[in-house]
């Protein structure tokens, strides 16, 4: 009872529910709130801390800045943020107002991603800057996953958010995350044009994420593993926080003698065989299940594979 009405006196304010149809729209900073609301920044943080603290916006940390989006689904406050939202009225002018001026703060942010990371020389997209087939390899994971019913999804290594993008017409709620905030700004961008607020992004790092064990259905690694000094101890983490049953996917390349890739684009490692990602996943505690590959001129391979509870048992594995 007391949490609840905490809750509802959180709710009942003008400027906090206007918060709330805002970060329908997905995660804004306080900066943002504040050209989007003509509010000062002190009043609004206010608003915003008691919002956080009665669980019905989810507060991220990110360098300076402090990212408020709706809580993800199933938490405590979601239902009551979700109920709320549906009573709102949409001639309400006072709303339409805030949704003009979110549209308008978005596209500056996209057009400041945009800058951003061209001044960083950094490539938009690892597989179209290798030449890959990009459209191929889409199409083989769609064909790969469920045409609905994924869940909760974890992008690891999210970069401009495209597979974020692809899946979100499949999934029930998406979360990337990288350790780039060049390429975070980029996939913000992105999400926010697309309409998906069911999906956002963090900054974390892949060997500790700040996510609960077993909370993802589906975890995906797309051009990852290549980069990771020890790709078994981001395989691992990345098994924690998927629920037993739930699948893994990794997108990479096969072994490759291509120079340019270790020295320009600062792979790690050459690709991998399916026999080493196959003990790889194993020594996660994962099941492996048949790979596919796409040709190119690098071989591009997806090695999907289920989360297998404590007490089962894996096949044997592979002589190293």
């Amino acid at each position: 009872m007391e949490d609840l009405l905490a809750a509802l006196r959180a709710i009942a304010e003008p400027t906090r529910l206007r918060i709330l149809a805002l970060a329908a729209r997905g995660p804004f900073c306080v900066s943002e709130f504040t050209e989007i609301l003509g509010q000062s920044q002190p009043r609004l943080s206010r608003h915003l801390r008691l919002l956080n603290e009665a669980g019905l916006l989810e507060r991220l940390r990110e360098g300076a800045n402090a990212w408020y989006g709706l809580p993800p689904a199933g938490s405590p406050g979601a239902a009551l943020v979700q109920a709320v939202l549906a009573h709102l009225p949409p001639d309400d002018p006072g709303l339409a107002g805030d949704a003009r001026q979110a549209a308008r703060v978005l596209a500056e942010r996209a057009r400041e991603a945009t800058e951003t990371f061209r001044r960083a020389g950094a490539e938009w997209d690892e597989m179209r800057a290798l030449g890959l087939p990009a459209e191929a390899v889409e199409r083989a994971l769609l064909d790969l996953l469920p045409r609905s019913g994924l869940g909760r999804l974890l992008d690891i290594g999210t970069g401009t958010g495209r597979l974020l993008e692809l899946l979100a017409p499949r999934i029930g709620a998406g979360l990337g995350v990288d350790a780039s905030r060049a390429m975070l700004a980029l996939a913000r961008a992105r999400l926010a044009r697309a309409g998906f607020a069911h999906c956002t992004v963090r900054l974390a790092d892949m060997y500790r994420l700040p996510l609960a064990d077993g909370s993802f259905d589906t975890v995906v690694l797309q051009m990852v593993l290549h980069h990771a000094e020890t790709p078994g101890a981001a395989l691992a983490e990345a098994a924690r926080v998927l629920r037993p049953g739930g699948r893994l996917v990794v997108i990479d390349l096969a072994p490759h003698d291509n120079a340019d890739c270790l020295q320009r684009l600062a792979h790690r490692w050459p690709g991998f065989s399916d026999a080493e990602m196959r003990r790889l996943l194993r020594e996660a505690g994962l099941a492996p299940e048949p790979s596919v590959a796409v040709g190119g001129p690098l071989e591009v391979r997806i090695w999907p594979a289920l989360r297998v509870p404590a007490a089962a048992t894996l096949e044997p594995a592979l002589p190293r």
